[in-house]
């Protein structure tokens, strides 16, 4: 919850990768930033946000392709007209040109990666830079020619306007992504345009929101009740306990154990919220055979989470009625949505690829209750920063995402009982080794995946034919990018050891050293 003199800087997206990123590195520099898909976008709404700032996202369109994303003229006009700074970046770059009648052309070589950029002005926005700066790149289109009282502050060999501002409008703009960590100096870049060029505060801290939050939920709930299905994950135990310090024993959270949970998982999530946490109405369903009989003859990774999705709601509908023949009717349904969660549920545009389907977001037609979502405005790191200061675990805390699928997306392929205890039990050895080395906190996520093919082997004497196992571990802030982590290569070593030794039906070992992108962090 936002104070009511607190500047919001408005991302818009349109259809790229790092959209999200450009929010992220807003909020690091201490000032609110959401984002907003390019549709969405009006001078109503955003009348009704107090404006601090726009910027223009990236995106894999042509400006001057039919359909291509846009935002109209005459509502940057009125922005400009308020002294409201607008900064492009990438796509967003090429179509501030292309609006105020500056050519944008296909270039006749692509910019892909860490390029050499000349710097003109150091003025304003490029303040502090060197004359040459390493930048990220990645684009097929450039400027060829600036709008009218426009003026270039940097280049590249290839790309002549690579950065350019007009003062007068309050426009900044730059082909290249300042988001990204491989842009050496790109916080600076931001810095100077939140702080120096739209000259506003860093007071945003999510430490802020927790009072406000509480008394909202009570507010908004207001005596009634609220079902939720929780994991043990991060995301889910904070909201839950955010609701219940609003509303007590109001609150009813089920958890489904799916069968596809890592090793002891089941049992630490219920110790956490029946003994740590304290929650009043806690409810476990063991549905597990269920789900493994649903999944049965399908490998189809797409198929696969909407099976897991449907049955999850089948099993969570089948509990709550239960409970309310028991204690009444619930009017709320909690979540644990954060704000990523939202906002990739709905793609920005036809030119978004939607990688995989989000299933905790989009309600079933037979839920007809009011939804109470206390982090949905947080990212990933804020939630951890909540759950510090509110005395969660540190086990859940700091506990590595997990998607909502579980192992069958570490599965891919048909899922079955055989592959998921050898999964399992890899797994657990991958994230004990990560764990006696240290390294918990510096990975996002590292764990087991087990591969659809066999191969052959020798132990002892005998020829075996098993399967194999992939490790993937990776380093990230947020998980919209990614790099494999350069582990140790004794830890590898001692990992890969034990897998085989331990974990019956498994002869090979292979690390995954495959970025994000072009992979995505999971398998499915």
């Amino acid at each position: 919850m936002l104070a009511s003199n607190q500047k919001t800087v408005l991302v818009i997206d349109f259809g790229g990768q790092y959209a999200h990123l450009i929010t992220r590195r807003i909020r690091e520099i201490g000032v609110y930033s959401e984002l907003n898909v390019w549709n969405d976008v009006s001078e109503v709404k955003l009348s009704q946000k107090n404006l601090g700032a726009l910027i223009l996202s990236g995106g894999p369109s042509s400006v001057y392709d039919e359909g291509a994303p846009t935002l109209s003229k005459n509502l940057l006009d009125s922005l400009i007209a308020k002294k409201i700074p607008i900064l492009g970046i990438c796509y967003g770059h090429q179509l501030l040109a292309y609006l105020y009648g500056g050519k944008v052309e296909p270039s006749t070589s692509r910019e892909y990666g860490k390029v050499k950029l000349k710097v003109s002005d150091r003025s304003d926005l490029l303040k502090g830079l060197g004359k040459e700066e390493l930048v990220w790149m990645s684009h097929g289109d450039q400027v060829v020619s600036l709008p009218s009282g426009f003026e270039r502050i940097a280049s590249t060999e290839i790309c002549p306007n690579a950065a350019y501002r007009s003062k007068k409008n309050g426009i900044y703009s730059v082909q290249f992504h300042p988001e990204v960590r491989h842009t050496i100096h790109g916080m600076m870049i931001l810095r100077n345009f939140i702080l120096n060029i739209c000259k506003l505060s860093p007071t945003w801290n999510p430490l802020n929101f927790i009072e406000a939050t509480v008394q909202k939920v009570k507010t908004q709930v207001n005596g009634g009740r609220v079902v939720m299905g929780v994991s043990g994950g991060v995301d889910s135990t904070v909201a839950a306990e955010l609701i219940h310090k609003a509303i007590g024993d109001n609150l009813h959270c089920i958890f489904v154990d799916t069968g596809l949970l890592r090793q002891n998982e089941t049992d630490q999530v219920k110790e956490t919220f029946t003994k740590q946490l304290k929650f009043e109405n806690f409810y476990f369903v063991d549905a597990s055979e269920l789900f493994l009989s649903k999944l049965k003859g399908i490998d189809d990774a797409e198929k696969k989470r909407q099976v897991i999705g449907s049955t999850f709601i089948e099993v969570f509908e089948s509990k709550a009625k239960e409970l309310k023949d028991k204690f009444g009717e619930f009017e709320f349904l909690g979540q644990g949505t954060i704000y990523p969660d939202r906002i990739e549920s709905a793609q920005a545009s036809k030119a978004s690829s939607r990688i995989k389907s989000h299933h905790n977001v989009v309600l079933p037609e037979w839920i007809h209750l009011k939804l109470v979502e206390p982090i949905k405005d947080l990212y990933k790191d804020e939630v951890r920063v909540v759950a510090e200061k509110i005395g969660i675990p540190d086990e859940i805390t700091w506990r590595q995402p997990f998607p909502g699928p579980g192992l069958a997306v570490r599965c891919p392929g048909e899922v079955t009982m055989e592959k998921l205890e050898m999964l399992r039990g890899a797994d657990a050895i991958v994230r004990e080794e990560i764990k006696n080395a240290g390294l918990e906190k510096k990975l996002w996520q590292a764990f087991a995946a087990i591969l659809p093919v066999k191969t052959v082997g020798v132990m002892g004497d005998h020829r075996t034919y098993q399967y194999a196992v992939a490790i993937r571990a990776v380093e990230s802030e947020d998980a919209m990018t990614a790099n494999f982590s350069k582990l140790p290569w004794d830890l590898l070593e001692r990992m890969a050891l034990r897998i085989v030794d331990e974990v019956k039906g498994v002869n090979r070992v292979l690390y995954d050293v495959t970025d994000k992108p072009p992979a995505t962090i999971e398998l499915e």
